[in-house]
């Protein structure tokens, strides 16, 4: 009994931390999380249903705070989703049959390829329109492109850029997603940041976003293979709390320290998933 109090402990404190980061960088926490606890001696097949039910729980804490601050792009979000949604389930069918080794080898190096592209990058791409409003700049239907508020309250419009691809890459995310418990969010916010052009800031909120729609799907699967376990209620909660701290500090930090917070973390789990394997 008090081993089991101290595994729910641990794994609530893990969630709770991973969650946080994952809301303030977009990653969905789980790309730390389920690393974390194959390292203490969970296997990967018990670590992902944990690490995909804290995502969930982190996004939907998230969400409606980031709402609020106007960096979520829903329209964007829906339309990659459809991808990533049904490639989730697909690697969630397909996540029982391969070798654990090569869905890690292909993590860390998607990892550490995402972690190069953001961290080399220097300055902010998106500036400000002085004067401007989020009503004259922001969504309008059948557009993809809008704005958002920096932290000082100007606004700031984007583009969408290579939408095809972008689609495909995120599909990637969504099958991993569903092969590994992760969420795909270390993959989807450095695809929308640096291959469609989306603010970084605006690319995290969207991807938190998407992830609790991600997370629904690959859960619906993994309970129908009966890996649904205890374990998952302390996830949930640190899930609950960090996602609501992570989207409250978010807004207040500056785009481009929060691009060189997500490039660290990922490098570190790329390192971490390719020496694990």
């Amino acid at each position: 009994m008090e081993s089991e109090l101290l595994a729910a402990v641990l794994v609530g404190g893990l969630a709770l931390v991973t969650a946080t980061l994952g809301a303030i960088g977009g990653l969905g926490g789980a790309v730390l999380l389920v690393p974390m606890l194959v390292l203490l001696g969970w296997s990967p097949l018990e670590a992902a249903p944990i690490g995909i039910a804290m995502s969930a729980a982190g996004a939907l804490a998230a969400v409606p705070r980031q709402t609020l601050t106007g960096l979520t792009n829903y329209r964007l979000g829906v339309s990659l989703e459809i991808a990533a949604s049904f490639a989730a389930a697909a690697g969630a069918l397909l996540s029982i049959l391969l070798p654990v080794a090569a869905v890690q080898y292909a993590l860390g190096g998607s990892a550490v390829i995402a972690s190069m592209a953001g961290g080399l990058r220097r300055g902010q791409r998106n500036q400000p329109v002085e004067g401007a409003r989020m009503e004259d700049l922001g969504d309008r239907p059948g557009r993809l492109a809008s704005a958002y508020p920096d932290q000082s309250g100007r606004v700031i419009p984007y583009e969408i850029a290579r939408f095809r691809t972008g689609m495909g890459l995120i599909g990637g995310a969504g099958l991993l997603a569903g092969l590994t418990g992760v969420s795909g969010g270390f993959i989807k916010t450095p695809v929308m940041s640096e291959v469609m052009r989306v603010p970084v800031k605006v690319a995290a909120a969207t991807t938190m976003f998407m992830i609790a729609i991600t997370a629904a799907v690959t859960i619906a699967v993994y309970t129908s293979q009966g890996r649904i376990t205890a374990a998952i209620a302390p996830a949930v909660i640190g899930g609950l709390l960090g996602g609501r701290i992570g989207a409250a500090v978010q807004p207040r930090l500056p785009a481009t320290l929060v691009r060189r917070l997500l490039s660290v973390s990922l490098l570190v789990i790329g390192i971490v998933l390719v020496v694990r394997a």
